[in-house]
């Protein structure tokens, strides 16, 4: 097979695993947002661990299924930090974006097809309207309470940087301390868990501008109008911006102030077993 067909065939398999983690993600960490916001009272109203269990282990699942044809990225944050830290080729930096934006599209649509009668139930009941915003929350983020756009920028920016940091911790070769084999990908799914614990009520803990921007576009063209695209007080931006600038303060900072001050044994130790799992020379 001719190499530039190979690569093609190559990046058509990532793209699609991408696609395919942002829409398990969305699909079961949505569906856990439906749960909490459709039903009185809420399943989760005593448990609100169950909601971000459920989507950290939405995101090990993801791992699982498509972490060894694309690096389950299935966040535009990691890979625009892959990209500046640790030599993603910057030429499939809008592909996989796309491919992200695309899977969050696909799980919002099998979202609203598992719960559009309960959706329609709540809103009839809150006498609401979809374009009046009626039951959003199931599908994209909004502020808190007491909480304005610009201090939800900063929330993400926050929130993110410790998802990255994490992210990047774990998925370091040479760190040590690290988990080792399969286990990075519960390891990640808990640090997403432990996020939501921590900060969701703020803003929902978007940390993933494709989880929120693909449920949102989708929103748009079925009901939800303006409340969806732009948002209230024109919100859709912040979700995209916190974490893009979130995600390189996080790798940044570990990439300049923790990789470097790896023990230089670990370095040697780690590279050697690498060179001879492999057979490279």
């Amino acid at each position: 097979m001719p190499a530039g067909t190979e690569d093609s065939r190559k990046l058509r398999g990532e793209l699609i695993a991408e696609m395919i983690a942002v829409m398990i993600i969305v699909t079961l960490g949505d569906s856990a947002a439906a749960m909490i916001t459709l039903y009185d009272p809420s399943p989760y109203a005593q448990a609100y661990w169950g909601v971000c269990i459920a989507w950290g282990l939405a995101v090990t699942l993801a791992i699982y299924v498509t972490g060894s044809v694309s690096g389950t990225h299935a966040n535009p944050a990691v890979t625009l930090a892959l990209m500046v830290y640790r030599g993603f080729p910057r030429r499939k930096v809008l592909p996989y974006i796309a491919a992200q934006v695309a899977g969050g599209v696909i799980g919002a649509a099998l979202v609203l097809q598992l719960w559009h009668p309960v959706i329609d139930a709540f809103n009839a009941a809150q006498g609401l309207t979809r374009a009046e915003g009626g039951a959003a929350g199931v599908f994209f983020t909004l502020p808190g309470a007491h909480i304005t756009p610009w201090h939800a920028f900063w929330d993400e920016v926050i929130l993110t940087a410790f998802l990255l940091l994490g992210i990047f911790a774990i998925t370091d070769e040479y760190n040590e301390m690290a988990p080792r084999a399969n286990s990075g990908a519960l390891m990640i799914g808990l640090l997403v868990a432990a996020i939501g614990a921590s900060g969701g009520y703020l803003e929902g803990w978007p940390i993933n501008p494709a989880r929120d921007f693909g449920p949102r576009l989708f929103a748009t063209f079925t009901g939800w109008g303006a409340s969806a695209l732009p948002g209230a007080g024109f919100y859709f931006w912040v979700p995209i911006a916190g974490p893009f600038v979130g995600g390189l303060v996080g790798a940044g900072l570990y990439h300049f102030a923790i990789k470097p001050y790896l023990r230089p044994e670990t370095r040697t130790e780690n590279a050697t077993e690498t060179t001879a799992e492999t057979g490279a020379e």
